[in-house]
């Protein structure tokens, strides 16, 4: 039996074209503004939250980052690490404390964070090193990076109404952070990887809130964008609507209302602090929607909660 061979294609004849690829070109249509507008920008993202431990999510955001790089953008990422912090503490059967959301961090607490977060800055250097690009881990202590100091929290007693000082072990927030060695990766070409732990005036090393640690290095750089990839699409609205739009007043009023709670009292916080220190925009994210940030970044819709100074400037 003789097989048929496949009709050949002529020059000149033109056919109808597939209509998944209209849609791709249609896509970068609509990017190229923004292409345009951040190239050359420093974004600043927070990579944190449950998504870090599905492996087809870390290999999207390895593949965002490496995008972000190749288009001119200059990307530096901070990550976090509560959830597996969590896990390994429990393992070795240490108790695990919270005081406003923050991790009371003893001697032997602030070991095996550190151990986990440097086990995790690592594997977040693979995953972007197997994506195409060319990353370079290193913590809040290398080159004197982020200096921190004692976070103080008190608490009121609710039999006497007193506020009590509450200790919280080692676990610090920013004083100060040194752009230099930032700035160096960055003239080479390599994307920072940092893990959010510092050292104390007094010597001590301290672990810091990643939102937090991701603000201060943003403020520090003059970053156009914030990311902060968590396990929320962003504010909602007590109807349950995404609100895409903030200013830093309308999230005061939101805390005040009662719309804004919780965790997510402190990220916008964030937010709004690295606004007021210079940062462009910050922006809270689902960081288990694939690929949220590019969705974000390049297209009229976006895909979270965007804080700025002026509404739609």
């Amino acid at each position: 039996m003789t097989e048929t061979a496949p009709p050949k294609l002529h020059a000149g004849v033109r056919h109808a074209p597939d209509p998944s690829m209209l849609a791709k070109t249609e896509v970068l249509v609509e990017a190229l503004p923004y292409l345009q507008r951040y190239a050359g920008q420093t974004f600043v993202v927070k990579y944190g939250g449950h998504a870090m431990g599905d492996p087809e999510l870390a290999r999207d955001f390895a593949e965002d980052i490496v995008l972000l790089k190749a288009v001119g953008i200059r990307p530096v990422v901070v990550h976090g690490g509560g959830p597996q912090i969590g896990a390994m503490l429990k393992r070795l059967g240490l108790e695990s404390r919270f005081v406003d959301g923050l991790r009371v961090t003893d001697a032997a607490t602030a070991e095996v964070a550190e151990m986990v977060l440097g086990a995790i800055n690592k594997e977040l250097v693979r995953w972007i090193a197997e994506a195409g690009g060319k990353a370079v881990g290193l913590s809040g202590k290398d080159a004197g990076l982020v200096r921190a100091e004692k976070v103080n929290r008190t608490k009121r007693d609710p039999g006497s109404a007193i506020e009590q000082a509450v200790d919280l072990g080692f676990v610090g927030e920013p004083a100060h952070v040194d752009r230099q060695v930032l700035d160096v990766l960055g003239a080479a070409d390599l994307i920072p990887v940092v893990a959010p732990i510092g050292f104390g005036a007094d010597g001590h090393t301290y672990n810091i809130n990643a939102d937090t640690c991701a603000g201060a290095v943003a403020s520090a750089l003059g970053a156009s964008r914030l990311f902060l990839l968590t396990d929320v699409p962003g504010v909602l609205s007590k109807e349950g609507a995404l609100l895409t739009d903030l200013t830093p007043d309308e999230v005061g009023a939101l805390v005040d209302d009662g719309t804004i709670s919780g965790g997510m009292i402190p990220k916008l916080e964030t937010c709004v602090n690295a606004v007021r220190n210079g940062v462009d925009a910050a922006v809270i994210l689902d960081g288990r929607v694939p690929h949220a940030m590019l969705l974000e970044i390049f297209t009229r819709r976006g895909a979270g909660t965007l804080v700025r100074r002026i509404a739609g400037a």
